[in-house]
């Protein structure tokens, strides 16, 4: 029995076909058969599907009458199926590189739950600008759908999904011969399930044809949808669907037909009166006891429809309309004042003693360009520094530090006139480069994930990045690029092709590594709470693509068990989490929010991390490493890398808690054989890095030094690093 079956309808889509097959029978994980269904076997599609059988065995080639459309020829594939899970993928879609393998690793994990629910992305026909419907808050795990009330599954695509297939058989769910059969399926589906989970990994790229959908085009067949909403909500009345979850369904449903009633050029005039007094009689007839419409405007259309008052929701439709061109219109003259402000200092002369900063969107004053911004005050004081920050994070900017919040006047301003513009990762696409400005791009760390343009073939990365073209116009405006090591050189240039020059100087915000003294150690310790004579680990986990927020994929309070009470742990979620809750308790203390990732860095006597690039960071401390790889064979399938880290990793490598609780129980995190994989790590990846790439980058960049007269970069190995010696606790 194969892990999955994977049914594909082909109808008018022969010129697609092949591409779709391709992407299945190229992923990594091969235990499945596929079930390509065309109308005919002498069809376009039928012959390409009938090649495609030849040449692998995993491929059976099934027929369809055209009439039934997808949902038949989707219930045809699954009365063939014998896979334990069953997938659907349109035949103008493709599956993304290492989709199969999130899938079943998210199966294995959860157990075998009636439905796992993935991402998506829509690419359109026309560029690479993609979108993402996100799948919502929902528990870890497996759960019942009453935990996640809003999980209705009406506005998830069959092809967004993996349904075990004895749970399908056994409740008799099939596709009907109609339009809208995603809403009846999704919607039956979730009402039978007991336990279903949800995979946060863009699984499919479902194409968004120049033609636009067919359940947009004008024709009777808008009347199915009607049909659809009546057999979900007469299903739900059959099992008493409780309040909590009849509500959300209720309210999901009825805002599909209200944008149906709401573009009227979809049903002949004919037909809309008679579609919007079918609905109000739906509305009427299974409408929860208690439901209370939303507010405004929807409101109103929720009452007007229960009330069958078509006239006036046809009048109220014109109002809105009108009421949204009047919004625009009044937001016109604020942007164009915005944009005239902004066009008028760029006509003024550029400011040679004015230097802009930003970190991380604006997240705050740190990394590489606030390393570059103190060195700055030093050694070229004359140049006006303006740090660029969010709102909410002011707080975070130290008393003599001169800052912009992003989007006010002064922001605009500053980066109209400015000589020198300094982030780590982009300015906004409406920032103009100018002839003589000098943009330097600090990068925040050494890449092992996938970059820039490199993440095109990563669909669960690439949504997002958004557009490719306009990512390669915002580097386009760099002047400079910092590297740390030659990897990164090789790697950016690939990731980010445009003509900017390469300063292979290290990264500033490194430099503390080598110029902290052990007084700066016992002061950090002190702050972050670390008790005296405790061995302070940090764990720093990297983002995953494929769950929900936060994911620990370790149980802490069970790890400092295990490890004895010698140990403490320093939690530093990844950046993009860092506005979650505090998880400190006992042994654990969370740094998560603490501004300075350097400070924690110096703090701690040993790492602990998956595939974050701290790992390259914290190399040049020259202390243990240890890399949890629990699922490497996913992570590196899903987000795509630039070398294997199992083959050249910084220091012991664990695959369970248990052998990574055992490397602290028995020293082996430490021994000899860890050193000589750091020593050769730190000598590929601290190779530029010596605590004076900030000055290098003020002489080069700031005052325009040449780079004969810059500081050179010592050699590692000729280099007596300052933590080996100052910086570890006796």
């Amino acid at each position: 029995m194969p892990r999955f079956s994977i049914i594909v309808p082909a109808f008018g889509v022969a010129g697609r076909l092949s591409q779709a097959l391709d992407s299945v029978l190229g992923q990594s994980f091969g235990d499945f058969e596929l079930f390509p269904v065309c109308d005919a076997p002498d069809s376009p599609a039928g012959a390409v599907a009938a090649g495609y059988a030849e040449r692998d065995s995993r491929v059976v080639a099934l027929t369809s009458p055209p009439a039934g459309g997808l949902g038949v020829a989707r219930t045809t594939g699954t009365a063939t199926a014998t896979g334990t899970y069953l997938l659907f993928l349109d035949g103008d879609d493709i599956l993304a590189p290492g989709a199969l393998a999130a899938i079943d690793a998210r199966l294995m994990s959860t157990g075998d739950v009636d439905v796992l629910y993935f991402d998506h992305e829509r690419v359109h026909w026309w560029d690479a600008e993609t979108s993402t419907p996100l799948l919502g808050r929902t528990p870890e795990g497996a759960f019942a759908p009453g935990r996640a009330p809003e999980l209705t599954g009406v506005s998830v695509p069959a092809w967004s999904a993996a349904y075990r297939r004895t749970f399908v058989t056994e409740h008799q769910l099939t596709f009907p011969a109609a339009h809208f059969t995603d809403i009846g399926w999704g919607g039956l589906v979730t009402l039978a399930a007991e336990r279903v989970a949800v995979l946060h990994t863009v699984c499919v790229r479902h194409l968004v044809r120049r033609q636009g959908s067919r359940l947009h085009s004008p024709g009777e067949h808008q009347l199915d949808l009607l049909d659809q909403v009546e057999l979900v909500l007469g299903r739900a009345a059959e099992i008493a669907l409780p309040a909590d979850r009849s509500m959300p369904l209720f309210q999901q449903l009825f805002s599909v037909i209200l944008r149906t009633a709401g573009h009227p050029e979809r049903l002949p005039a004919h037909l809309r009166r008679t579609f919007f007094r079918r609905a109000g009689r739906l509305y009427r007839r299974h409408r929860p006891a208690g439901y209370r419409p939303p507010a405004g405007s929807v409101g109103v259309q929720h009452r007007l429809l229960a009330s069958g008052a078509y006239d006036a929701f046809r009048a109220l439709r014109g109002i809105n309309q009108g009421a949204a061109k009047a919004v625009r219109k009044a937001a016109v003259p604020r942007m164009l004042r915005t944009r005239a402000r902004y066009a008028l200092q760029l006509r003024r002369p550029i400011d040679e003693n004015l230097a802009v900063y930003c970190a991380y969107w604006g997240r705050g004053y740190a990394c590489s360009p606030a390393a570059i911004h103190a060195k700055a005050r030093e050694l070229a004081p004359h140049i006006r520094s303006v740090f660029l920050v969010e709102p909410d994070a002011v707080g975070s900017i130290p008393k003599d530090v001169e800052y912009a919040v992003i989007g006010s006047r002064a922001y605009w301003d500053v980066l109209a006139r400015a000589k020198y513009l300094v982030n780590n990762a982009n300015f906004a696409d409406a920032v103009v480069k100018r002839p003589g400005s000098v943009h330097l791009q600090t990068q925040h760390g050494t890449p092992l994930k996938k970059m820039g343009a490199d993440q095109a073939m990563y669909p669960v990365v690439a949504a997002a990045t958004g557009s490719f073209t306009k990512l390669l116009n915002r580097v386009d405006r760099w002047d400079y690029n910092l590297s740390s090591n030659r990897h990164s050189t090789q790697m950016w240039e690939r990731a980010f092709p445009s003509s900017y020059e390469t300063l292979e100087y290290g990264y500033p915000r490194n430099d503390v590594y080598y110029t902290a003294t052990a007084d700066d150690v016992a002061r950090i310790r002190r702050d972050l709470g670390v008790p005296e004579k405790k061995t302070a680990l940090l764990y720093a986990p990297t983002h995953r693509d494929y769950t929900t927020g936060f994911e620990s994929r370790l149980d802490l309070e069970a790890f400092c068990e295990a490890i004895g009470d010698d140990y403490v742990v320093l939690l530093r979620a990844h950046y993009f989490y860092d506005g979650g809750s505090a998880r400190s308790s006992g042994r654990i203390i969370d740094v998560t929010r603490h501004r300075s990732s350097e400070d924690v860095c110096l703090a701690a006597d040993a790492l602990i991390t998956d595939y974050s690039s701290i790992m390259f960071d914290y190399a040049n401390l020259n202390r243990p490493i240890v890399v949890y790889a629990d699922d490497w064979d996913v992570y590196q399938e899903t987000r795509g890398v630039y070398f294997d880290l199992m083959e050249a990793p910084p220091g012991r490598v664990a695959r369970t808690p248990e052998d990574l609780a055992a490397a602290f129980r028995d020293g082996s995190y430490a021994n000899d054989s860890a050193a000589a994989l750091r020593a050769a790590f730190r000598e590929r990846f601290c190779q530029f890095d010596d605590g004076r790439a900030a000055e290098r980058v003020v002489r080069r960049v700031l005052l325009g030094e040449p780079p004969e007269s810059i500081p050179p970069v010592i050699p590692l190995a000729e280099r007596i690093p300052a933590p080996a010696h100052a910086l570890v606790r006796s």
